[in-house]
């Protein structure tokens, strides 16, 4: 079943449906097994150190497990960022490299990069927050591409910057294919089956405590089962860097655009550093 459709909610709202579910799943076996877990205990000395021993035990395998899984989650987020920042200032150079170009081409390959921006912000993050690989932009750095082929350097001083806006375009083509790479990045099925289930053992296994005073027992399964609920729904609403309010967005793209590459900022572009500089 597919459940992206959670990443299109509020983040509190997902946060509470997500703890709301692990509660009533902990509430729900509490009731269904309470009298039943009664019975397996003696009335003069219970089991509930024995209990407790495994618990503990499972906690700490748990526990470590979805640390891992938190590490490494948040290590794809942070690295999908910096994807996102290396792009940006491949763009920016980019576009200061052919601020030196004569006219009409200049004109044509400033237009060209703000078309390129412009899609990624505008067309190309919705896609990606759907989880859908974009392909526009694609068709605007080969147009660019060509008007950069088309020209002929007459000096010493223009030959070094074609090479170098040549070099700065490859730069852009590459770091656009790893930021595509990362839109459909997340956790495998088999991993989020191990959390899950992972996490429902430990819910379960709080059942088995032979506790007098129902009231005691039920706060005692809301907080465990509360505190995971609240650590899977950080893990999920970090899962998929580009979905989600969590989630990378196109404010460094628009920084760009903002400073460097509107027609106010333009006229400067040739005398002011990239955006980070100034």
């Amino acid at each position: 079943m597919n459940m992206y459709w959670v990443y299109d909610l509020p983040n509190w709202l997902f946060g509470v449906l997500t703890i709301t579910a692990f509660v009533a799943f902990g509430l729900g076996g509490l009731s269904a097994t309470r009298r039943w877990v009664v019975s397996l205990h003696h009335e003069i000395h219970t089991h509930n150190d024995v209990v407790g021993f495994y618990l503990s035990a499972l906690t700490v395998f748990y526990g470590i497990t979805l640390g891992l899984l938190m590490v490494g989650v948040w290590a794809t987020f942070s690295d999908t960022e910096a994807k996102v920042d290396r792009e940006v200032a491949s763009l920016a150079a980019l576009y200061r490299d052919i601020s030196n170009y004569p006219d009409p081409l200049g004109g044509q390959l400033r237009n060209d990069l703000r078309q390129y921006t412009r899609q990624v912000i505008d067309v190309s993050w919705p896609d990606q927050r759907r989880g859908i690989i974009p392909k526009g932009t694609m068709l605007i750095l080969y147009q660019l591409q060509q008007h950069l082929v088309s020209f002929e350097p007459a000096t010493e001083a223009q030959k070094i910057l074609h090479a170098e806006a040549f070099h700065q375009f490859n730069e852009l083509v590459e770091r656009r294919r790893s930021r595509l790479l990362s839109v459909t990045s997340g956790l495998s099925a088999s991993l989020w089956a191990l959390v899950l289930v992972g996490a429902a053992i430990n819910i379960a296994v709080t059942w088995f405590f032979h506790v007098h005073r129902k009231r005691l027992h039920v706060w005692m399964t809301v907080l465990i089962s509360s505190l995971l609920g609240m650590m899977i729904f950080l893990l999920a609403a970090m899962d998929h860097p580009f979905r989600g309010e969590l989630s990378v967005g196109p404010e460094a793209f628009e920084l760009v655009y903002d400073q460097l590459m509107e027609p106010g900022a333009d006229a400067d572009a040739r005398d002011q550093g990239p955006p980070g500089e100034r």
